[in-house]
């Protein structure tokens, strides 16, 4: 993590869709909060994207993460997008 490329930062979030009930909730959370302060808005869209997919297999643990977390609007529209 801590990747100076952002567009490498952002493959990295981006590979993380669709891995639903297999998905690594530690490395997700420790990618994401690398780039909190970032604002790359391809990062932060990057960040929503991840959290929107996740949502749709356990959206109480994206619901939590956003609300325990600082994020972006951009990150926090597109990660909520399918949350009720």
């Amino acid at each position: 993590m801590n990747n100076p490329s952002f567009w490498q930062r952002r493959v990295g979030l981006n590979l993380q869709l669709g891995y639903k009930d297999k998905m690594d909730t530690n490395y997700l959370s420790r990618m994401i909060e690398d780039d909190l302060d970032t604002d790359e808005f391809f990062i932060q869209k990057a960040i929503g994207w991840a959290l929107r997919d996740f949502s749709k297999t356990n959206p109480k643990w994206v619901a939590d993460f956003i609300d325990n977390h600082n994020l972006s609007k951009l990150a926090v529209r597109e990660g909520s997008k399918y949350l009720s």
